[in-house]
Order: C-alpha cells, then structure tokens, then sequence
C-alpha cells in the first residue's frame, strides 16, 4: 500500500492547464523527487543584459511602489514610463 501511495504523490503531470496549477504543484513538490524521469538538456544562456540597475534611496522606493500599485503597474514599469515621459518633455 504505501508504494501504491508514493506512486501516486510522487507522479509528474503530463501537462498543466494552466500556469496556476503548475505554480500549485511545484510549491509542494521537489524536482530532486523526479530525477529518475529526467532527461539530460543543453542550453545556452545569455548573461548580457538591456537592462540597467540604478540605486534608489528606500524611502523614496517606497512611495514608487505605492504610486505603482496605485496605478496597476509594475514599479520597472512607473519608472520607465517617469523617465521617458521626462527626457521627451525636456
């Protein structure tokens, strides 16, 4: 019986519906728990980036993320669109 039960908490989905329930299933589950199912990849990773940190002091982070959820809109967002709207008005 407790193979039986193992097999069945341990069995990796096919496919997921939705991103949700993909989300749902690897919150409780580890991938060290399927490393008999898987499979050797090769992959190439770009490191370079388009992006650019700049630091921002936090009290001023903080009413940036407010403004943002305010707004429906990523803090990355709000400051993009801050700094675009600024360098075409100037």
């Amino acid at each position: 019986m407790q193979d039986e039960e193992r097999a069945s908490k341990y069995m990796l989905p096919d496919d997921f519906a939705t991103i949700e329930e993909f989300w749902s299933f690897w919150d409780v589950h580890s991938s060290a728990d399927y490393e008999d199912v898987m499979e050797p990849v090769e992959v190439e990773i770009d490191l370079s980036s388009s992006k650019t940190y700049c630091p921002v002091a936090k009290d001023l982070l903080r009413e940036v993320r407010s403004r943002a959820r305010q707004q429906g809109v990523s803090t990355e967002t709000l400051v993009n669109l801050w700094l675009q709207e600024r360098l075409c008005a100037s």
